[in-house]
């Protein structure tokens, strides 16, 4: 019998990490499960132990589990004796399935598995990717429809040496029936970023992104530098300084500084590096007043931005009115810049405030926004 093509790509990858996008009903997780079985029933008594893992527990148990134990049943495979409700696993042939969530901290960072299957991998963060597989000694599989423009996938693990790529939409399903193909194809006319990411299964464009943005090599000969934007950090966070520059509707931007750890004097030290004068002004975070006058002190001109009420919210509305440039080899405000988005409530609806990540040089761009771009007759000028 014929199967989808998660399966047999799958059974022919040789490397660690097997990366699997794909749009609605391609097979993807079903596949992936059947292979796994295939596997313990051709490895019986391995000691192996397959962890199955997406971001709640709910979820895991309305779809993965639900599958797994749908493909047990429907084999005759399926005996109760096995299955340890309580704490979630199935004995299979002498291999240990164990279905976990990453609420559940103390599974992700306990003991070691072979074989890891991160269903819906787009829903978690870079750090429980790096905890599992950091734990994992043989295969690390990851499934996810890509709703997301830019995400740690794309950057972090797709590149790498030992993994391997594929894609697969409906059409490479040979399970699904003509009315369910009829109502995916129905997408291409009601909503081409729905058709794009589940018909296609190509990367979409995430509606809670706050900016969009262009790359930029030369500056234009009539860009007028506006300021520099200075955002503190030091253990956790880095700190971030930016040059902003504007030409006509467009605001240019270059990070020249985005390091953790540093103390005011290094961040002296590293301005005086960088050649910025000592009537270049800087903007810098308010919340610092003591950095603010030390760096001042050490013959800087940093001022502090000036913060309202709903400082945030009017900053990114100037920072929205322009075209946004980031230079080609500034890649963490790019990085910044593409995941900077607006928090969403738990029925899925955005709100007027952003997640607190991605902010450090974008909220350096924005204290110059807020405190040096002032908007007359319509333009925007250096205030």
């Amino acid at each position: 019998m014929q199967q989808p093509k998660t399966y047999y790509d799958l059974k022919a990858c040789k490397k660690r990490v097997a990366v699997f996008q794909g749009g609605t009903r391609s097979g993807k997780t079903f596949s992936i499960l059947v292979c796994l079985i295939e596997f313990c029933f051709h490895n019986r008594n391995s000691g192996w132990t397959i962890t199955i893992v997406r971001k709640s527990y709910p979820s895991l148990r309305a779809s993965v589990l639900r599958d797994f134990i749908h493909i047990l049943k429907e084999n005759d495979w399926y005996d109760e004796r096995y299955h340890n409700k309580t704490e979630s696993t199935y004995d299979l042939w002498g291999t240990k399935w164990e279905f976990i969530s990453i609420d559940q901290p103390q599974k992700i960072r306990g003991a070691k598995r072979n074989i890891c299957f991160i269903n819906e991998a787009n829903e978690l963060y870079l750090e429980d990717f790096r905890q599992l597989i950091l734990r994992t000694t043989h295969r690390m599989i990851l499934d996810y429809n890509p709703s997301e423009e830019y995400h740690w996938i794309y950057d972090e693990v797709i590149p790498r040496d030992d993994a391997n790529f594929y894609r697969s939409t409906y059409l490479d399903n040979p399970f699904i029936g003509q009315d369910t193909i009829n109502e995916i194809e129905r997408l291409k006319e009601t909503d081409e970023n729905y058709w794009r990411v589940y018909g296609l299964g190509l990367r979409g464009k995430s509606r809670e992104t706050i900016f969009e943005t262009s790359i930029y090599t030369e500056l234009p000969e009539k860009a007028k530098l506006v300021a520099f934007g200075l955002d503190f950090g030091f253990s956790n966070d880095p700190s971030a300084l930016a040059k902003v520059y504007l030409c006509d509707n467009g605001l240019y931007l270059e990070e020249m500084i985005y390091q953790g750890g540093l103390t005011n004097q290094d961040i002296a030290e590293k301005l005086t590096e960088l050649g910025v004068g000592k009537h270049d002004e800087i903007i810098a975070d308010s919340a610092e007043p003591k950095s603010i006058e030390e760096i001042h002190r050490m013959g800087f001109n940093i001022k502090p931005a000036k913060k309202g009420a709903d400082s945030i919210r009017i900053g990114i509305d100037i920072m929205r009115r322009h075209k946004l440039f980031i230079k080609h080899d500034s890649l963490n405000a790019q990085k910044e810049f593409r995941n900077y988005k607006w928090k969403t409530d738990k029925n899925n609806k955005m709100l007027s405030t952003p997640v607190e990540n991605f902010n450090h040089l974008t909220d350096a761009v924005r204290y110059v926004c807020l405190n040096k771009i002032l908007r007359r007759t319509g333009k925007y000028y250096i205030q």
